[in-house]
């Protein structure tokens, strides 16, 4: 399908955010489809260090992928290569039959800082190109038959978050050469702070939502009078993030990870890892942060006994000067590089900004990342 076209009329842009997470790995089905017997979960916060794909017309038969912390790409449509470093995106694009088109991938977080950029920046794209296709049928452009076909089978106008997010899932996997999840897509799609249970279902992989954290207005008033009192916190005064100014790779790990667990090892720590994850969303949701401090220290050492490297230098500093001042702390993503982030009660938190800052001042690219939990998904501008 030939975009260039629809998009001369006007550029399309999609956003969505990015994520911190607890419980990673177990949405990858290597793990929770043995696992199923245990109610696999993985925890993730949505935060506003948003991803933008803007859609520009390009010259026919071409497509081009720019996105800061990469080298421009332009390959010829029909053999735009998937295991390029922006493979995964000329696969989205090609999903599409897609030319014509020049995909602008913006990111207001550090580039590979083990927040999901990639896996969020396809959700971003697939809805960018579902509203490229909306926008050529409402404008009666004129549009193959083939093309029209195709649109049908996928139904495509149709595709709510999470088939736009399962649809993002399958093309990283196709392509990426090792397992991957399902975290990240969600998180971008639906924003939030939500526990994801993850299951087989009657059609295929699936997934339970438990948003654990409603967001108020303090002006509001609920049926029952004014909002009640516990629910009058703000969990951006519970969260410290930090990058720790080494991109990250998270593919060795993973498949570390992946390798062990095929080869029988580390199954208990796995288990342990699905019953903090269910404790720690737990302790969230009741605002126990104390409680949630403690299991994510629990969960990031159980990591850290299966990979060492989990944790760089800097990294490390970070997870033990949280330990001492009251607060959890657990890298993002597969770690060895990336983000960290904290949770910890308000006052604690107040005081490990201060204690990481002097730790990240010290280290080139490394800093205190300014951000706060993004309640909003998919957003087209």
């Amino acid at each position: 399908m030939n975009f260039k076209t629809i998009l001369e009329q006007q550029e399309i842009k999609s956003s969505v955010p990015c994520r911190i997470d607890l419980g990673g790995t177990l949405d990858i089905s290597t793990f929770f489809l043995p696992l199923g017997h245990l109610n696999p979960a993985t925890f993730n916060i949505a935060l506003d260090m948003r991803t933008t794909v803007t859609l520009s017309p390009w010259r026919d038969r071409y497509i081009k992928i720019s996105s800061k912390g990469f080298e421009s790409a332009e390959f010829e449509a029909e053999t735009a290569p998937f295991n390029h470093p922006m493979g995964l995106m000329f696969a989205v694009v090609r999903f599409f039959n897609g030319n014509g088109v020049h995909v602008k991938i913006e990111s207001t977080s550090p580039p590979r800082s083990a927040l999901g950029g990639s896996s969020s920046a396809a959700v971003a794209m697939i809805e960018a190109f579902k509203s490229a296709i909306n926008k050529a049928q409402s404008s009666n452009i004129e549009l193959s038959k083939q093309d029209v076909d195709y649109i049908r089978s996928i139904n495509i106008n149709s595709m709510e978050p999470s088939q736009i997010s399962m649809l993002a899932h399958y093309i990283e996997s196709s392509v990426a050469g090792v397992p991957c999840g399902l975290q990240d897509q969600l998180a971008a799609a639906y924003g939030g702070v939500n526990c994801w249970y993850w299951r087989m279902g009657k059609n295929g992989i699936s997934f339970t939502q438990d948003n654990l954290v409603v967001k108020q207005n303090q002006s509001d008033k609920s049926d029952m009078g004014m909002i009640p009192d516990s629910c009058q916190f703000d969990i951006n005064n519970n969260i410290l993030v930090a990058y720790c100014g080494i991109p990250h790779v998270s593919s060795d790990i993973n498949r570390r990870w992946v390798n062990s667990f095929l080869a029988g090892e580390n199954r208990d720590k796995w288990e342990r890892i699905i019953k903090i994850t269910h404790a720690f969303s737990n302790a969230v949701k009741i605002h126990d942060f104390n409680l949630a401090a403690d299991l994510m220290n629990q969960e990031t050492q159980i990591r850290l006994d299966m990979t060492p490297d989990v944790l760089d230098k800097t990294g490390k500093l970070l997870f033990e000067c949280a330990k001492k001042l009251g607060c959890g702390a657990r890298f993002t993503g597969a770690g060895g590089g990336g983000c960290l982030w904290a949770v910890g009660e308000k006052s604690n938190i107040s005081a490990l900004k201060n204690g990481w800052k002097n730790i990240v001042d010290k280290e080139p690219d490394a800093d205190i990342l300014e951000t706060k939990v993004d309640f909003k998904g998919i957003i087209v501008n």
